[in-house]
């Protein structure tokens, strides 16, 4: 009577045993099926996110800053089309685009962060020195800070730039169709970025 106790006993442990192991261990299929790809998804989707915020411009670019002077003697007049050659936004390059306004003045580069909480902005395309508050002489030296008055894009008014850059070539406003949307009088593309329609 023991001796079939302790083989029963045995028996139920060794069962009880396989059946921990096989709940452990799973079925196998689980190891061997594809695992899913949210997180590529959702990686691709942040990135894609980061581009748009990072050039989020206004459709509606409003009139030029007070105290710009406009260019006597642009290459490109005002109602004229031309080729964008900037990359500002994605889709932007290659885009044709009428000129909007011409004006002599130094633009810069500008690294900041947004004063809206959003994602640090690294050399952003541009703004001139009338966009800048109290600037005093232009042009400033790379390194230098300064408080921005743009409205080009969500966070910016008000917010301290470092300047990456500058250049004294004429510097453009623009309105072209992107995406199906209508950018009126973009700020800024200097004349570099800006080619004849053939």
């Amino acid at each position: 009577m023991k001796t079939v106790t302790r083989m029963t006993r045995l028996t139920l442990s060794a069962a009880a045993g396989v059946l921990f192991l096989t709940a452990c261990g799973g079925t196998g299929d689980e190891e061997t099926e594809p695992q899913p790809e949210p997180t590529e998804t959702a990686t691709e989707t942040d990135d894609a996110n980061q581009d748009a915020g990072a050039h989020d411009h206004n459709p509606d670019g409003g009139p030029p800053p007070e105290g710009i002077q406009e260019a006597t003697d642009p290459t490109y007049e005002v109602g004229q089309n031309v080729i964008l050659e900037a990359d500002h936004m994605p889709g932007m390059e290659g885009t044709e685009a009428t000129i909007s306004g011409a004006f002599d003045t130094i633009t810069y580069s500008v690294s900041y962060t947004p004063t809206d909480g959003g994602d640090p902005v690294e050399d952003h395309k541009w703004v001139v020195h009338e966009e800048l508050e109290d600037p005093g002489d232009a042009p400033l030296d790379p390194g230098s800070t300064a408080t921005l008055n743009a409205t080009h894009m969500a966070g910016m008014e008000g917010a301290e730039a470092t300047i990456d850059s500058s250049t004294d070539e004429t510097v453009y406003m623009v309105d072209f169709e992107m995406d199906g949307m209508e950018m009126t009088n973009h700020k800024w593309v200097v004349e570099s970025e800006v080619q004849p329609v053939d």
